[in-house]
């Protein structure tokens, strides 16, 4: 075979072997180096706000990702992109996002180990008959509010894609999204429900509970001990 019969041969078979890698393959997404490093096209690191574990900045009111639902890291991440939830940074941010590669990012983040400080919060345990312990575990039903566990599971350890986890998230945060409900700064519940809820609420009401679920442990999974 001559030279440059092999050198075409050889072209031809690297042309087959690449139109034979799935669909994707060449471009795959990094997702843990846009946590890291942004994506290049105008989204920031995301652990400058939810720190390199992902268990977020509770000073600041940056929730944990760690650990949670994919499906629900990625419903919010896109309606940060289609302004249905409002945030200027995250807004910023998910815009900035491809469709891939915020899907890339919740699959990431929802598999990620729940950090071993939130395992044991810092935040004092309420005691079990107040606001926050009561409205968490038994609701207010001659106000029509039920218990918050009877959506987001035993302790706040979450369900599904609808129901997030509020143990071992910051109660900056939860009081912040409990006002943006009752605000209506915030609407990308199913049924409006955390709107009518939180309407419901006073500004001492929201902080209680918001610190009985910051101060609820967690094991590795997610789940209380």
């Amino acid at each position: 075979m001559r030279r440059g019969d092999s050198r075409t041969l050889l072209l031809g078979l690297g042309l087959l072997v690449a139109t034979a890698l799935p669909v994707g393959a060449v471009h795959a997404v990094d997702a843990a180096a846009i946590t890291t490093q942004g994506n290049g096209n105008g989204a920031a690191p995301c652990m400058a706000c939810h720190g390199v574990d992902g268990g977020g900045q509770a000073s600041a009111g940056n929730p944990r990702l760690a650990g949670l639902d994919a499906a629900y890291l990625q419903k919010q991440l896109d309606d940060f992109a289609s302004g249905t939830r409002t945030s200027p940074v995250m807004q910023a941010t998910a815009t900035a996002l491809s469709e891939d590669e915020r899907a890339a990012l919740a699959t990431y983040y929802s598999k990620l180990p729940i950090p071993p400080a939130l395992m044991k919060p810092a935040t004092p345990m309420p005691a079990t008959d107040s606001v926050g312990a009561v409205l968490a575990t038994r609701g207010r039903w001659d106000q029509q509010v039920p218990a918050c566990v009877q959506c987001h599971g035993p302790a706040g350890i979450g369900v599904g894609a609808h129901f997030p986890p509020l143990a071992g998230q910051p109660a900056v945060y939860i009081e912040a999204q409990l006002k943006a409900w009752q605000q209506g700064t915030r609407h990308n519940d199913p049924l409006q429900l955390m709107q009518h809820l939180s309407n419901a609420l006073s500004a001492q009401d929201i902080s209680a509970v918001a610190d009985w679920f910051a101060a609820q442990p967690l094991d590795a999974k997610g789940a209380t001990p």
